[in-house]
């Protein structure tokens, strides 16, 4: 069966890692995400007992605890990557305006500055300033 590759797009952890842990093996960073994609195909397509073990342990209807040590690896593997992917399409900034909360982030620029829930900004430092020392009087 011939194969061919199309462009795709990977998560920029995703390929540092694969790049990481492809020298390992003397595979490149792509070689590696195949390998990954391979494996990970193989253990979502074989049922067994094992698997529904796990499936019923990510929904909740089996505590963690009941799983032997090589099922936790899976489910633990599954958590990992649905807080991964959860984490990166949330604004915390926002959940935590919507509570009132004022938080302080850096900016694109390097700036830190304070967002407060009115939806304002100001800038409390910017890279020049933080470059600066602080004098004593």
């Amino acid at each position: 069966m011939a194969t061919t590759d199309r462009p795709t797009r990977f998560a920029v952890d995703l390929l540092e890692s694969a790049a990481v842990e492809g020298r390992r093996d003397s595979r490149s960073a792509k070689q590696q995400l195949d390998h990954w994609a391979r494996v990970g195909r193989a253990v979502s397509l074989h049922e067994s007992a094992g698997r529904r073990r796990v499936e019923s342990a990510l929904a909740g209807d089996l505590p963690l605890r009941d799983l032997s040590p090589e099922e936790r690896v899976v489910a633990n593997a599954e958590i990992d990557v649905a807080v991964q992917t959860r984490a990166q399409s949330l604004s915390f900034g926002a959940a935590l305006a919507a509570e009132g909360v004022v938080t302080v982030a850096v900016d694109e620029d390097g700036a830190l500055v304070e967002y407060r829930p009115d939806g304002t900004a100001v800038v409390l430092e910017t890279p020049s300033d933080a470059a600066v020392p602080a004098t004593r009087g």
